[in-house]
């Protein structure tokens, strides 16, 4: 086991490990050390804890000191500075006349260099921006390209549940989503209701994921047939997941009629899920065909740009 905290270099951004030493160091608290980037100035996301080794990327480096009331002045410093840097590389990169789309600067604590994250189409050739960017700012520039969901990370937004975006506010790293995810949870496949701001698969599909599944499980699948407690045989009409309920389609006096029943009333053999894609309108396809275009793209923007700091 190895002492360590978690520290964070940007709202909900990822998670990196560094050795506390023998400061006192609380949740919520700003620390100073050394990355991959430079001198970094970062937030303690929880209090010193012991982790296994193999859970650390070896050397482990260590915090150089808590931050002092200077470093959170030069910290605030830098904030303001990175808005007007944001404003020259947009001057920039339209007297470049480059096709891309400027998100973010960004200056590293010990102002060792500047970064610039964009999106783009495909390849951009900013080898003259770069230059001239340089010339300006006297210091080490970074032009990185970053996908829709990272541009979506540092912009933020708000959700169609009506709440601030998941990858904004608390999911530190992307997690792969599917269209299986969809269906399990009995959702619309139609891509602009399941579809973030970002334009790819919605991140909370995974939330619940897990659950859904776990009562899928104990639930007949639409069309097969169920025995009930009162004797009755029928067909499942339909299933309510979260509740547990099957409406089931039943005869009784020669009448269909549609009865209501826990699953624990029901005794039935489980089979697999009809393929409904030979039952699909042109239009269904043509909207699955959208799904699995942003399942292939969200795959390629799973690994995040912004987080590589360590």
């Amino acid at each position: 086991m190895i002492k360590v905290i978690g520290v964070r270099f940007r709202t909900a951004g990822k998670i990196y490990f560094f050795d506390p030493l023998d400061f006192d160091i609380k949740r919520g608290a700003h620390v100073i050390v050394e990355t991959a980037r430079g001198i970094e100035y970062g937030t303690v996301v929880g209090d010193p804890k012991e982790i296994e080794e193999d859970r650390v990327v070896s050397p482990l480096k260590p915090v150089l000191r808590v931050a002092t009331a200077r470093d959170m002045e030069q910290e605030a410093a830098n904030k303001l500075k990175e808005k007007d840097a944001f404003k020259i590389c947009l001057e920039k990169i339209k007297k470049h006349n480059l096709e891309m789309k400027l998100i973010d600067a960004e200056y590293t604590f010990d102002n060792n260099k500047v970064l610039f994250y964009f999106t783009a189409d495909g390849r951009i050739d900013f080898r003259e921006l770069v230059k001239d960017l340089a010339s300006v700012f006297k210091t080490r520039i970074e032009l990185r390209q970053i996908g829709v969901r990272d541009e979506t990370k540092i912009l933020g937004g708000i959700g169609i549940c009506g709440r601030p975006l998941c990858c904004h506010s608390h999911l530190s790293e992307f997690v792969p989503v599917s269209i299986k995810m969809a269906k399990e949870q009995n959702l619309s496949l139609n891509p602009t209701k399941i579809s973030g701001v970002c334009g790819r698969l919605m991140c909370c599909l995974k939330h619940e994921e897990e659950t859904y599944e776990y009562l899928n499980r104990k639930l007949p699948n639409v069309g097969d047939f169920v025995t009930a407690d009162d004797g009755l045989k029928g067909e499942v009409q339909s299933v309510n997941v979260l509740r547990q309920l099957v409406k089931v389609i039943v005869e009784v006096n020669d009448e269909k009629e549609i009865h209501e029943y826990k699953v624990e009333q029901l005794r039935f053999k489980r089979r697999h899920r009809k393929d409904k894609n030979d039952v699909m309108s042109d239009e269904e396809r043509k909207e699955l065909k959208e799904l699995e275009k942003l399942e292939k793209q969200e795959k390629q923007d799973t690994k995040s740009k912004l987080d590589d700091t360590v």
